[in-house]
């Protein structure tokens, strides 16, 4: 995954899309990218995770379901433990600061 990434995420048009394109071809272990047909109109991107990825498969949807689950659930309990983090941190502040005799 780390490999395709820094391989392939500056490769994709756009900045955005590139590193998480780039690694869901690496953590798949797909090929991404090539010709591409959007609103009938044909697009020549870069091939991600050309060298080591296979094609795409029926079977590849249901694995990248399951993945971006567990990207979204990760990336939900980094962003509760930090506000967690923040809010003990900023009470501690607070706490302190009156001790000290601070309005």
């Amino acid at each position: 995954t780390v490999r395709a990434w820094r391989a392939d995420a500056g490769r994709h048009p756009s900045p955005n899309a590139g590193p998480v394109e780039a690694a869901f071809a690496g953590a798949l272990g797909v090929r991404l990218g090539g010709t591409l047909a959007y609103a009938g109109r044909v697009e020549h991107r870069p091939v991600l995770n050309g060298e080591s990825g296979r094609d795409v498969r029926s079977a590849d949807i249901e694995r990248a379901v399951r993945l971006s689950r567990r990207v979204s659930t990760l990336a939900l309990g980094v962003c509760v433990a930090g506000r967690m983090i923040a809010g003990r941190v900023a009470a501690g502040r607070t706490v302190a600061g009156r001790k000290r005799g601070r309005p």
